[in-house]
């Protein structure tokens, strides 16, 4: 668990993130968390194929589409969604994977942790911003 700590803390440090499964939808978390990065100044980009904007905001397809490459990536996608992106964010090289509770199983962590990614799960950002 000392490793988690360690990554979340710097994760939060990392200043530019992706959110896969950002959302328009207010009321989900993938809209939450977007919302809560941006407000506390992070450069933050959002991941949904089925979405073009949010808040004004260009949302992109794929974390390959964007226009930097990401520090950080916060997973907001079922586990069968998070674990074909870990591909995606192995290939890009980017270090650090935050997924969210639910986002996740056995076989996504284990991925996660064959790629050598620095990861934090059973924990959310939403409340990691607050303390």
């Amino acid at each position: 668990m000392e490793n988690i700590e360690n990554n979340k803390k710097e994760m939060l440090e990392k200043k530019v993130w992706a959110v896969v499964g950002a959302t328009p939808d207010t009321k989900k978390f993938g809209y939450k968390i977007y919302k809560k990065l941006k407000d506390y100044g992070y450069t933050v980009y959002g991941i949904n194929p089925n979405c073009e904007e949010i808040a004004g905001d260009k949302i992109y397809s794929s974390l390959k589409d964007l226009p930097e490459k990401p520090e950080c990536v916060d997973m907001v996608v079922r586990p069968n969604i998070s674990k074909t992106v870990l591909d995606e964010i192995k290939a890009l090289e980017i270090p650090y994977v935050w997924f969210q509770p639910g986002t996740f199983d056995e076989e996504t962590i284990s991925k996660a942790e064959e790629y050598n990614l620095k990861i934090v799960y059973y924990d959310c950002v939403l409340v990691a911003l607050d303390q």
